[in-house]
């Protein structure tokens, strides 16, 4: 099962729509995951009529329409894992710890917010990954998102994708 990751997509503010790179990955993905902040309800739909099957949550900046579409917390069980995706997990201090006691029934936390691609693993806790944002590189050297795939019960091949940054293109 193939995977894409994604986050703080922030469209149009960020850019003008979503890079050619990462829509040609939808269309390859078994599952697309989505950490919140689309900001813009045509992402979603257009997530929504080209992805297989689209796991997404709202995220701090998404507005009363986003939020009636999506949850805080999404869980779903994908080839034996068990995934919770969630926006917020607060500073990077401490987090391990506190994603380990806020999700301590799943195997692989996807977040987003900060921009910054992250993959640890919680100390008897998830494996946590945040694909960065394709849109918005803030102070990172490039924008970025994940692929990854489930395969016999198990996260493989989890990797992160660097993209140029968006030119409002």
């Amino acid at each position: 099962m193939r995977l894409l990751l994604m986050a703080d997509t922030h469209v149009p503010r960020r850019a003008k729509r979503l890079p050619d790179e990462l829509l040609a990955r939808v269309e390859l993905a078994d599952v697309v995951v989505h950490a919140g902040d689309w900001v813009d309800v045509g992402t979603l739909n257009l997530l929504s009529g080209s992805a297989a099957r689209l796991i997404g949550v709202y995220g701090n900046n998404d507005g009363p329409e986003l939020r009636a579409r999506l949850p805080e917390v999404a869980r779903a069980e994908l080839g034996g894992v068990r995934f919770a995706v969630v926006h917020e997990t607060g500073p990077a201090q401490g987090r391990e710890r506190r994603c380990a006691e806020r999700f301590p029934d799943v195997d692989v936390l996807v977040f987003g917010h900060s921009h910054i691609p992250w993959d640890s693993t919680a100390e008897g806790g998830p494996r946590l990954l945040n694909p960065g944002s394709p849109t918005d590189r803030r102070r990172q050297p490039y924008c970025t998102y994940m692929t990854a795939e489930v395969a016999a019960g198990e996260l493989t091949r989890v990797e992160l994708h660097r993209l140029p940054r968006a030119t409002g293109g």
